[in-house]
């Protein structure tokens, strides 16, 4: 009878550690990976993990891949795709194992893309990070005064100084913040309003708005927390420019919403990052 309910207590504890790696792991012990749902961040992330040996994408797929033309999935993971700004919430979720993240994102959430991401992605000059404005808009000089203050020295040395590598610069030759073809003084009293990311966006614009504030501008910075209010509140004339996404997002963007803005400078390019709940590694992927 002794031996009996040994056995029994031994198959409960066995039970026992398989519904807890069930729950770890999934309902039914998939590993999970969220994705972003917009078309262009779900290419980049899915683009990460083939980069990192985990799945292998359709060649023609390109950075328009979705989960559909993964052609090799040897660990048999379970994607969830959700809204970008959720994913830092998600590895919360016992059922979610894993997150690929961009980095505005990951910071707001006090994550450090540098220590606590699994893997990151190479500086791709694709998904560099721009200044836009409705189109018929780009040679306007409020604009240019306000490119041209995002390619000073003082916002490459924020940068640099700031995010650790996490954000990293793309101006070739910095300059002083100001356009010697701008006529400053008949500008000055302008305001000029921008739609920006909390991270790192609006912070990089406030180095902007001290610069030109010497010239009298000001740089009014509104910040939103997704990714497709800024570009309607340009089309719509409600704010004058946008600084939040990178060029592949932008052209699906008006495709798909018939909306015409348009890049006038690349800034930054932030590495995005795969992020793995309390306890997963990069090893159990591979």
């Amino acid at each position: 009878m002794k031996r009996i309910v040994s056995i029994l207590a031994v198959l409960a504890v066995l039970l026992t550690s398989l519904v807890v790696f069930a729950s770890c792991n999934g309902d039914d012990g998939k590993i999970v990976i969220a994705i972003p749902n917009d078309t262009t961040n779900e290419a980049r992330a899915l683009l990460l993990l083939e980069a990192q040996g985990i799945i292998e994408l359709d060649d023609a797929a390109g950075i328009t891949a979705t989960i559909r033309d993964i052609t090799s999935n040897p660990k048999n993971i379970e994607f969830k795709e959700m809204e970008a700004a959720q994913l830092p919430q998600a590895l919360e979720d016992p059922k979610i194992d894993y997150a690929v993240i961009n980095t505005n994102f990951a910071v707001q959430a006090e994550l450090n893309p540098a220590e606590d991401a699994l893997a990151l992605e190479g500086s791709a000059s694709a998904y560099v990070n721009i200044l836009c404005v409705k189109e018929g808009n780009e040679t306007a000089p409020k604009f240019q005064a306000l490119a041209a203050a995002l390619k000073s020295q003082q916002v490459a040395d924020y940068i640099k100084n700031t995010y650790g590598g996490s954000v990293v610069s793309v101006v070739e030759n910095p300059g002083d913040g100001y356009d010697a073809a701008i006529d400053y003084e008949a500008l000055a009293g302008t305001k000029i309003s921008v739609a920006a990311s909390p991270t790192p966006h609006a912070e990089i614009l406030a180095i902007a708005k001290t610069i030109l504030a010497a010239k009298n501008i000001t740089l009014e910075i509104r910040e939103f927390t997704d990714y497709v209010q800024p570009n309607l509140v340009v089309e719509n004339g409600d704010v004058d420019c946008n600084y939040f996404q990178h060029v592949p997002y932008l052209d699906d963007f008006n495709a798909q919403n018939n909306t015409h803005i348009v890049n006038i400078l690349g800034v930054h390019v932030e590495p995005m990052g795969l992020y793995g709940a309390e306890g997963k590694t990069l090893a159990e992927l591979k």
